[in-house]
C-alpha cells in the first residue's frame, strides 16, 4: 500500500499537472498585470479595515476570512514540510517555493474573487463559496461533475492527517507520549470545536493565528541572528543549486533542476495551498457585497505563509542543521531549534508545533465540513453528526501513520483537486479582469 501511494503520487504530480499548475498562473498574471505587487498595499487596508458591511451577505470580516484561510495553511507545513521539501529537493527547493508562492498570490486573487461572485447555499441555508459552487453556478451544465470531483478529493485532502501525524511523532519522540493518546485526545478537542460551528472556529483562529505567527517568527530571528554571518552563503546555495540541480545532502543527490522545481512546487502547494482550491472555502464566507475585494485580502495568504513563515523555517534549518544526517519532517526541524536554542528551543518549539497543528486541524475542518455538506445536502443521515464522526476518527488515525504515507496520500488529493479547480479559475479569469477594472475605477486604484 505504502509503494502503491508513492507511485500515484509521483504520477499525478508528474508533468502534465506541472505545466498545468505553471501554465494556469503565468495565465492569471498576464489577465491580473502582476496584481500582486500593484494591489499589496489595498490589501493590507482592506484587512485592517474597521468597516463591516453587516447588511451584505456572508457571516465573517475580511479579517476572520484570512485568519481563518492562514489557520489551514500555516501549520506544520511551514515547520515539517519545509524540512521535507529540502530533504526531497535539497536547498534548491527552496527558490521554487518562493517562485510558487507569487504566482500564488495571483491564483488566490482570483479563486477567491470568483468564490464570492458564485457562492451558492447549503442545506442550513447558509452562503458557501469554494470552487464546486463556483463550478456549478458559472460553468456550462456538463462541466457540473467537476464541482463533485473537487469535493470527494476535498473530504480526503482537507483532512488533518499530516498535522496529527506531525504533531504525535513530535510528542512522543520528546516527551515519549504513545502516538494513540496524542490522537485520542485531539480528536476530543476537535468535536468539541466543531459543535460550536463556524462562529466558534473562526473565533479559535482569529485569536490564536496572529499569536502563534509572531512568537514563531520571534524565535526564527534569533537564531538567524545568531548566525547571521551564514545567511549570505546559504542565499547563495539556494540560487545556485535550483538552477543546477545539484544538491549537498539530504537524501538528493542530481535529481536535477526539474525534481528540484517540482519538489518546490508540490510543497508550495502544500503550505499555501494556492490552486487546489482550499482557501476559497474560507473567503467565501466572507461578507461583503465586493467580490474583488475578497481576492485583495486572499492574495496576503501565500505572501504570509510562504514567502515570510516558510523561508523563515528554510533559513533556520540551512544554517543550523548539517543535511548529511538524513534527518526529515519534524525531526529535522526540531534539531535546528535544539542545536540552537538548546532544551528552551526544543520545548518552545513544542509549544508552537500544538498551536500549528491544532489551528490548522480546525482550519481543514471547516473546508472538510464544505465539501462534505455540497457533497450529501440532500440526505440528512450524512449531516453535521456524522460528519464529526468521520472528521474525529481521522484524527485519532492519523496520529498512528507512517509520514510518508500520509504525505503521498494528502498530495495525491491535493493534486486531483487543482485540476477542476484551475479548469474553472482560468476559464473565468476574463470575467475576474472586468470585475477588477470595474472594482478599480470605482475606489480609484
Amino acid at each position: 500500500m505504502s509503494q502503491l501511494l508513492a507511485d500515484v503520487a509521483s504520477f499525478v504530480w508528474g508533468l502534465p499537472l506541472l505545466v498545468l499548475l505553471i501554465g494556469a498562473n503565468l495565465i492569471l498574471i498576464y489577465h491580473s498585470k502582476l496584481i500582486p505587487l500593484r494591489g499589496f498595499k489595498h490589501a493590507i487596508k482592506l484587512v485592517f479595515s474597521k468597516k463591516d458591511e453587516v447588511h451584505s451577505e456572508g457571516q465573517i470580516t475580511h479579517f476572520q476570512a484570512l485568519c481563518n484561510a492562514l489557520a489551514a495553511t500555516i501549520g506544520l507545513g511551514n515547520i515539517s514540510g519545509v524540512a521535507i521539501a529540502i530533504y526531497q529537493g535539497g536547498p534548491g527547493a527552496i527558490l521554487w517555493m518562493w517562485v510558487a508562492a507569487f504566482m500564488g498570490m495571483n491564483t488566490k486573487f482570483f479563486e477567491c474573487s470568483l468564490a464570492v461572485m458564485y457562492r451558492g447555499v447549503d442545506s442550513n441555508g447558509e452562503v458557501q463559496g469554494g470552487p464546486m459552487y463556483v463550478i456549478e453556478n458559472a460553468l456550462p451544465s456538463k462541466y457540473r461533475f467537476l464541482g463533485y470531483l473537487f469535493a470527494i478529493f476535498g473530504v480526503v485532502g482537507t483532512l488533518a492527517l499530516f498535522q496529527i501525524n506531525q504533531l504525535s511523532h513530535f510528542v512522543s519522540s520528546t516527551y515519549s507520549i504513545p502516538n494513540y493518546f496524542t490522537g485520542g485526545f485531539f480528536c476530543l478537542i476537535t468535536i468539541y470545536i466543531l459543535h460550536g460551528g463556524l462562529k466558534r472556529i473562526t473565533n479559535f483562529t482569529s485569536s490564536v493565528v496572529p499569536l502563534m505567527s509572531v512568537l514563531y517568527v520571534l524565535l526564527c530571528f534569533i537564531i538567524l541572528i545568531m548566525n547571521i554571518e551564514k545567511i549570505p552563503t546559504i542565499f547563495l546555495n539556494i540560487f545556485s543549486q535550483a538552477l543546477t540541480g545539484e544538491a549537498i545532502g539530504g537524501g538528493v543527490l542530481g535529481y536535477g533542476v526539474l525534481h528540484i522545481l517540482k519538489t518546490g512546487f508540490k510543497r508550495a502547494a502544500f503550505s499555501n495551498e494556492a490552486g487546489i482550491g482550499t482557501a476559497p472555502m474560507a473567503h467565501g464566507n466572507v461578507r461583503t457585497s465586493e467580490p474583488i475585494s475578497e481576492g485583495y485580502v486572499a492574495m496576503l495568504g501565500p505572501f504570509v505563509d510562504t514567502i515570510l513563515v516558510c523561508t523563515l523555517t528554510a533559513l533556520t534549518i540551512l544554517v543550523s542543521t548539517d543535511l548529511s544526517q538524513n534527518l526529515n519532517g519534524i525531526n529535522l526541524t526540531t534539531h535546528a531549534f535544539r542545536s540552537q536554542l538548546g532544551d528552551f528551543g526544543a520545548h518552545a518549539l513544542g509549544i508552537i508545533i500544538l498551536l500549528f497543528s491544532f489551528s490548522t486541524m480546525v482550519g481543514m475542518a471547516n473546508y472538510c465540513q464544505k465539501c462534505w455538506g455540497f457533497i450529501f445536502r440532500d440526505k440528512k443521515f450524512f449531516g453535521q453528526k456524522m460528519f464529526i464522526a468521520y472528521y474525529s476518527a481521522s484524527i485519532a488515525i492519523g496520529a498512528m501513520i507512517k509520514m510518508n504515507d500520509v504525505v503521498n496520500l494528502i498530495d495525491i488529493a491535493y493534486a486531483l483537486m487543482a485540476v477542476p479547480n484551475l479548469i474553472a479559475t482560468i476559464y473565468l479569469a476574463k470575467t475576474v479582469k472586468i470585475k477588477l477594472k470595474e472594482y478599480n475605477n470605482k475606489f480609484g486604484l
